[in-house]
């Protein structure tokens, strides 16, 4: 299901032994367009200390009581590696965090989390059902990623990026501005960036519209800009989106086809039978 990610703020993070803190921010990385990690305010217990959550780690959701239960101890969060949330997080910071939970790298496979497109099947010992039997040889950690691919990313630079800071991206079209960005939809299972919720209210009768990342051609991280390869009329044509009705396939289908784009759905399904340790 597709969920706003402005009203996955303030949701509760419960580890096996308490609550962790609440949700602030989240950091999706520019390549996949994923969300990589919940960024959680520890509070009072941790001195409001900030502390990174991983999808990997995320059990089956209470979405009534708006928590989100991890896979992981409170002791586990005060001991993580300390990292600052206010700079750039690189690889390296990555590597740290990732060794500490004992958790695959997600960079290098072919699927969106590492050979896969699920992220709680990369816990290690996942047995289905966000269940953990933590007895996965070491060498697992490379979750089917070719050797010489996680060596090329391991130094790359920061890819990750604020959703927050996102909020607000004047969006281009092939032949003028259509809005800015008010928001984003992720899909609760994969965690994955589906659209950009834009505002057209400084260019077309103030609705909102869907525009999906995988369409984007270049974003201008200093200008604050996304350009996508759409016209303003397609923008102009399109259904506008409604965030109070809940966006079914059928509604996503009706959009890709209007734009004349495959859906993002056709490609993951082919892929869900893939063994995620070969």
């Amino acid at each position: 299901m597709l969920r706003s990610l402005i009203d996955l703020n303030e949701y509760a993070i419960h580890a096996t032994d308490g609550n962790i803190g609440h949700v602030k921010d989240f950091y999706f990385d520019d390549e996949g367009w994923a969300i990589r990690y919940f960024i959680v305010d520890t509070g009072s217990w941790l001195l409001s200390r900030k502390v990174l959550i991983s999808p990997i780690a995320i059990g089956k959701p209470n979405w009534a009581e708006k928590t989100l239960p991890v896979l992981i101890t409170k002791e586990q969060v005060k001991n993580s590696p300390d990292i600052d949330t206010e700079k750039p997080v690189s690889r390296q910071h990555e590597n740290h965090y990732l060794g500490y939970y004992g958790y695959p790298i997600y960079w290098g496979g072919a699927g969106l989390w590492g050979a896969g497109i699920y992220p709680d099947m990369m816990m290690p010992g996942y047995l289905g059902d966000n269940t953990s039997t933590n007895t996965l040889p070491q060498e697992a950690v490379i979750n089917g990623s070719r050797p010489e691919e996680v060596e090329r990313h391991q130094n790359s630079g920061s890819h990750l990026r604020s959703c927050k800071a996102v909020i607000g991206y004047h969006i281009h079209a092939s032949d003028g501005d259509i809005g800015h960005v008010s928001g984003m939809l992720v899909d609760d299972e994969t965690w994955a960036i589906r659209y950009f919720i834009v505002d057209t209210s400084n260019w077309w009768l103030g609705h909102q519209v869907l525009i999906a990342p995988l369409w984007v051609e270049e974003v201008r991280w200093l200008d604050r800009t996304v350009t996508v390869n759409l016209t303003r009329q397609e923008v102009k044509d399109a259904a506008p989106y409604d965030i109070a009705v809940e966006l079914g396939r059928e509604q996503e289908v009706d959009i890709h086809q209007h734009y004349g784009r495959a859906g993002y759905w056709e490609h993951e399904e082919s892929n869900k039978d893939v063994e995620l340790y070969d």
